[in-house]
């Protein structure tokens, strides 16, 4: 009975990293493919690059410049 647990429990990882790695894979199977994704990607791409941008903008206004001694 103790030898069984011990064999259980040597097996326990990688089933159930196996089991994870097939449900990632699972998942990225999945949506939308092709040049509409492309599309999205890129939007969205741009939409945080602007919104980047924005923030670095609002970071400049609100700091005083440095002084060299």
């Amino acid at each position: 009975m103790e030898s069984a647990f011990y064999t259980l429990a040597l097996l326990a990882c990688p089933v159930g990293m196996g089991l994870m790695m097939w449900m990632m894979m699972r998942g990225h199977n999945k949506g939308t493919t092709g040049e509409a994704q492309g599309r999205e990607d890129r939007s969205e791409v741009d939409a945080l690059r602007a919104e980047i941008d924005a923030l670095k903008a609002d970071r400049a206004a609100r700091t005083p410049p440095h002084r060299q001694p």
